[in-house]
């Protein structure tokens, strides 16, 4: 009778140390009784990018219209120097504007002769926003900038190269304030997709050369 208490014992204490063991290398939510909680690693925001703000260029087309005023109502292309003409406003500089500072510099002019004019700046024609394309392609020329063009995106509206082009040698001049500048565009990277880099978007009056 004492040997079979013994033993009964001696088993409580064996199971009593291996639920110990077992408790210790669970989790604490799971000795807890809660089920564990996967983490999940939140993606990063991808940051739209707004397009750029159109800015007015030489050649645009412009309808200029004064709010209750119908002899305040006109187009206007603005011209090679950069300026329109509007009755009662006289010249104005507005290249390098977009259509709400048009508004306001129209509106800070006619405040002379109005207590508080609204002005209405809409473009009715973008010829002033195009690049060039000139050298050994099919059909150099103009092209109007009606959206995001790049290097590749304008040489292909230019029919391609001819069979004599440089291919490696694709510069892009671009018109700054002051100067200009001259990029290179390597076509065989682009095309093989080694380095995009070079597949510049292009601006109002840049120009691709191809030898």
């Amino acid at each position: 009778m004492v040997k079979n208490n013994l033993l009964a014992l001696l088993i409580m204490c064996m199971c009593a140390e291996f639920n110990l063991a077992v408790a210790a290398d669970k989790p604490e939510s799971a000795v807890a009784g809660k089920p564990e909680l996967a983490v999940a690693n939140k993606p990063e925001s991808a940051v739209a990018s707004k397009p750029e703000i159109y800015r007015l260029h030489q050649g645009d087309t412009l309808e200029i219209s004064v709010w209750k005023e119908n002899d305040l109502q006109k187009p206007a292309v603005v011209l090679p120097d950069g300026s329109i003409t509007f009755p009662l406003a006289g010249r104005l500089e507005v290249v390098g504007l977009s259509t709400t500072e048009a508004e306001q510099l129209i509106a800070a002019k006619l405040k002379t002769y109005l207590p508080d004019p609204t002005v209405s700046v809409v473009i009715s024609g973008i010829a002033g926003n195009t690049a060039y394309v000139l050298g050994k392609v099919i059909h150099p020329g103009s092209i109007v900038i009606n959206g995001p063009l790049s290097v590749l995106q304008a040489i292909s509206t230019a029919g391609g190269f001819d069979k004599f082009a440089d291919e490696g040698g694709i510069k892009v001049i671009r018109e700054n304030s002051n100067h200009q500048s001259l990029l290179s565009v390597n076509y065989k990277n682009i095309i093989s997709g080694k380095d995009m880099s070079t597949n510049i978007q292009l601006k109002a009056n840049d120009t691709i050369v191809v030898p």
